[in-house]
């Protein structure tokens, strides 16, 4: 899943690609790179973010969404806590939905997703962006995660939403200090197997690697990133949420290749 995020104030990359124009090009080039779904967001949901409304979403999103819909055959997914965005942008042509909130952002989100029949990533988190920091006392981060995930799997399926039409995203750096996001990473399979759907894993480019890299700017984070991409395809994730997709899509089909290989060599 590569990133295109259409904000001001995004940790990564927020005002680079402000522009409708520079956003859809930047969206085909991550297709060109290998991407298999574009995420477009207009709201950044980074610790501390200032919240935006739904009409300033929509004025960002809007042409985006549409513009690539029209020009890539590459699904295109809306990042949004909003019903309406996600209702304008499925409307456009998108065919997924990427609700950090895990649907409790707005409630008729699970209600939208479901009457559509798209494809719906939960994620986990608590409080806001503006209060997640806080929000960081665990008994068990691997369980208590799980387990508050599951509950929003099993609110989505209630809504009608599709169970092969999940997908789970246990919420690295959401309400999350570093040491227990990579406690979460290092769980994989064991999420995987609590929370009963395919992971989605979005570690690309977040403060926790600083714990290994120090002081590291954001753009110089792109190898932490790419062990991250590896470390979960070969630990039970189904897809990985970044900025940099070249890089991980070769490392996927390089995974690929050695999955497949045989004694006699790599398999055709």
């Amino acid at each position: 899943m590569g990133v295109v995020n259409v904000t001001p104030d995004s940790f990564s990359d927020g005002g680079r690609f402000g522009d409708a124009e520079q956003a859809i090009a930047h969206g085909l080039a991550l297709a060109d790179a290998g991407a298999a779904v574009l995420d477009v967001g207009g709201e950044s949901t980074r610790p501390g973010a200032t919240p935006v409304d739904a009409d300033e979403e929509l004025r960002r999103t809007q042409p985006v969404v549409a513009g690539l819909v029209a020009r890539t055959s590459v699904p295109v997914s809306i990042d949004t806590t909003k019903a309406g965005v996600a209702a304008a942008a499925l409307e456009a042509g998108a065919s997924m939905v990427n609700d950090v909130s895990g649907g409790v952002g707005d409630s008729d989100m699970l209600r939208v997703v479901a009457d559509a029949g798209v494809m719906l990533v939960v994620m986990h988190t608590r409080g806001t962006p503006r209060t997640m920091i806080e929000e960081t006392n665990y008994d068990d981060v691997v369980r208590d995660v799980a387990d508050e995930l599951r509950a929003r799997v099993d609110a989505a399926l209630a809504a009608g939403v599709r169970a092969e039409a999940i997908l789970a995203d246990p919420g690295i750096g959401f309400a999350k200090t570093a040491p227990q996001s990579f406690t979460l990473l290092a769980a994989l399979p064991e999420l995987a197997a609590r929370v009963e759907v395919p992971l989605l894993v979005g570690a690309s480019r977040k403060s926790l690697f600083k714990r290994v890299l120090g002081d590291a700017p954001v753009d110089a984070r792109e190898e932490a990133t790419l062990a991250a991409t590896v470390w979960s395809f070969t630990h039970g994730a189904a897809a990985v949420r970044v900025h940099d997709v070249a890089a991980s899509a070769r490392a996927a089909q390089l995974l690929d290749t050695i999955e497949r290989a045989t004694q006699r060599g790599m398999a055709a």
